[in-house]
């Protein structure tokens, strides 16, 4: 497994890393809390994660309820200290974890709550990699940067990074931590992958500007760019759209399948699957430092392991981002 800097950090982290958002539940709907993967299933998953060379595991306070990060944690002690040291150990906090008012955002209370929480769970008296879910309008923002630069002084976290925020907040939040003398986001961990390719302008010229990692989750856009979707069919029994198919019905339509087709000839040609080549292209995107990948079946490492042993030139690569960025894709469904 190849390894990236994190932005302008001396953080190594392997090209994937493992999405434990599956774990106990499916992401941090309430709805799903006890679906998802059981103990002895995603310990055979991170098992695998970590033979395959990732040493990058990510999940959040509010993934299952809390199952996601406790499962994580059990799994962590039945290993001995030596696999603890190699693995960078990520969570997030932000997203709702109870009722009430305050067990949510970023607000001084709630993150000097969770982080605690977060450590309990996982077993570790330090997170790696620590990074805000999602904007929090009722907390101001030098609330949210003035906690997350004390309880890095206070050795419960590494880094920080910042999911799901547009680029003037995250430009807003390093000038605070440059005008106060705290410590700045390392990176952003947002979606993108072939179909969406929202942040491939302003995010990314950001991150090149400030010296950001940048670790896309939803590499495979819900499924979608594993060909096994089909636009006239109903959804495979007990896939990703059957479940929570929200984020990915704008994608749903005839131009977005056929290109969808296009890039399976492409993957054919190199001789792996249409997943594989998706993730490959991620992979030597010049501007991601690790794809968050979310495996659910031993045999969904397939498509990594493609992904890794496939090299794409300059040509090529560009050839498949432009298959989606055509501006003729229409936006309803």
């Amino acid at each position: 497994m190849e390894l990236r800097q994190l932005g302008h950090t001396g953080l190594r982290v392997s090209a994937f890393g493992m999405g434990c958002g599956n774990f106990g539940g499916i992401g941090s709907a309430p709805e799903f809390f006890g679906m998802g993967e059981s103990e002895d299933e995603a310990f055979a998953l991170l098992d695998r994660a970590v033979d395959l060379g990732i040493n990058f595991l990510d999940t959040a306070d509010a993934y299952g309820g809390g199952r996601s990060e406790s499962t994580l944690g059990k799994w962590l002690a039945t290993k001995d200290g030596t696999v603890r040291d190699r693995l960078l150990i990520s969570s997030k906090v932000g997203n709702p974890v109870g009722e009430g008012p305050n067990q949510r955002g970023l607000s001084r209370r709630h993150i000097l709550h969770q982080v605690d929480a977060s450590l309990t769970r996982l077993g570790v008296d330090h997170l790696d990699m620590y990074l805000i879910h999602e904007a929090d309008p009722t907390t101001p923002l030098e609330e949210t940067m003035d906690v997350l630069d004390e309880v890095v002084r206070a050795g419960k976290v590494r880094y920080i990074g910042v999911s799901n925020l547009p680029g003037w907040q995250v430009m807003k939040s390093l000038g605070i931590s440059t005008q106060q003398g705290l410590h700045r986001f390392a990176w952003v961990q947002n979606s993108l992958n072939l179909i969406d390719q929202a942040d491939q302008d302003e995010m990314l010229a950001i991150c090149r500007d400030q010296g950001l990692g940048f670790t896309p989750f939803s590499p495979l856009c819900g499924g979608l760019l594993t060909g096994k979707y089909e636009f006239e069919t109903d959804y495979p029994s007990g896939s990703r759209m059957t479940l929570r198919p929200e984020p990915y019905l704008r994608f749903w339509n005839r131009a977005t399948f056929d290109r969808i087709e296009r890039l399976s000839a492409l993957a054919s040609d190199a001789g792996v699957s249409t997943g594989g080549l998706a993730l490959a292209w991620l992979r030597h995107h010049p501007d991601i430092s690790a794809t968050i990948v979310g495996p659910r079946r031993l045999d969904h490492f397939q498509a990594v392991e493609e992904a890794l042993s496939l090299r794409l030139g300059d040509t090529d690569w560009s050839t498949i981002g432009s298959i989606f960025r055509e501006e003729d894709q229409p936006s309803t469904h």
